[in-house]
């Protein structure tokens, strides 16, 4: 392998979306192959497809039958499926769902063994994915078990935003008794250490969302900031973390606030990512934080209603690759800073300096 050449699996995702078109526009600029090696979980014949399709046919996959095989200069394309596989457009078929559910195991094995460095996942569609194989809500909550993390968070990143989400793929009416000062706890931590880690933010600041409107008015709308938010905020301030809040969601996005933290942290789905798909839409990433390895995938799903039309944006796609490379460089470049930290020094009043070991036990990071 070309040294630094990061090898990025991706998965097919639902073959009857706007996987394949996102991939293959994604990959056409011959430049993505100076930094990184392309391996994708699919089918040659669907690719081929998608190709004729969308009239792509001087772009060019290159076969290989494991990602140790694949070439540095090309486009690798590993076969995932059975060879009679079936696309059919905008459709949701079970056939698509268990086509990209191979991929996907496929790709998360090499994963775990190292023959790929990072995870780049197409969209999949939530219900026809479902199987003995597969009952998870989504990625996210397949790739914290297959992965063995013990914590993760659903992160939505862009070049100047990030937000995240106490609680996931969950209905609604269940949020409200899934909240608890322990889960925003483990939440607040895993963002932290991502952020210190994975994006390379120094002494990062977390502003924490309310739950209810205008964040409770101080228990007249509700009493979880007062008795759950706030004492999990006063916790992780105790631990050094810097999260302020709770702020009322609309008031906070309203005013533009979300540009002066580094992350923020909402109490559910709709009202991180809302705002988030608002305001970056095009270019926004889902990024899956507290694993023990990179997976990004873009901000969309599979868009039955515009497949096969060549009229799919690929910058969310690109854009989920260019973050998957820089989090994995920030990773490896935290790891090594980590294990050889700088030399302490604490100054005399004579000017002398006596070196303190940051090794040592009692200096600790968080």
């Amino acid at each position: 392998m070309t040294q630094n050449k990061i090898r990025v699996g991706i998965t097919q995702g639902d073959i009857n979306g706007i996987g394949y078109e996102v991939i293959i526009k994604s990959l056409t600029d011959a430049r993505m192959l100076e930094f990184c090696t392309p391996i994708v979980y699919g089918s040659p014949k669907v690719a081929a497809y998608h190709k004729k399709v969308l009239n792509a046919e001087t772009f060019n996959f290159y076969q290989v039958r494991s990602a140790i095989e694949a070439d540095s200069n090309r486009v690798n394309i590993i076969n995932c499926c059975d060879e009679n596989v079936r696309v059919e457009l905008g459709k949701s078929t079970r056939e698509a769902g268990e086509a990209a559910y191979t991929a996907l195991d496929a790709a998360v094995n090499d994963l775990k063994n190292e023959t790929i460095d990072v995870l780049v996942t197409a969209p999949v569609n939530k219900e026809n994915i479902q199987s003995e194989s597969f009952n998870f809500p989504g990625h996210t909550e397949y790739l914290t078990e297959k992965l063995e993390a013990e914590n993760s968070l659903m992160l939505l990143i862009s070049d100047n935003l990030r937000v995240g989400v106490v609680t996931g793929h969950v209905p609604v009416s269940k949020v409200s008794e899934l909240i608890t000062k322990e889960l925003i706890v483990s939440k607040i931590k895993t963002l932290h250490q991502s952020l210190v880690a994975d994006f390379a933010c120094t002494n990062p600041r977390i502003a924490v969302l309310g739950l209810n409107p205008h964040a409770g008015d101080n228990g007249v709308l509700g009493n979880e900031e007062n008795e759950i938010i706030i004492p999990a905020l006063k916790e992780v301030n105790n631990m050094g973390i810097t999260a302020l809040g709770p702020y009322a969601a609309d008031g906070f996005f309203g005013s533009g606030q979300q540009y002066k933290f580094d992350a923020i942290l909402a109490m559910y789905h709709d009202q991180g990512l809302a705002p988030f798909k608002a305001l970056t839409f095009d270019k926004g990433v889902n990024y899956t934080a507290g694993l023990p390895f990179v997976r990004t995938s873009p901000g969309h799903g599979t868009a039955y209603n515009i497949a096969g039309e060549d009229k799919a944006s690929f910058e969310s796609f690109k854009e989920a690759i260019y973050h998957a490379i820089d989090i994995y460089r920030n990773r490896i470049t935290h790891t090594e800073s980590s294990a050889k930290p700088l030399g302490k020094y604490e100054i005399k009043a004579n000017g002398e300096s006596d070196h303190v070991d940051l090794t040592k036990e009692e200096n600790t990071d968080i």
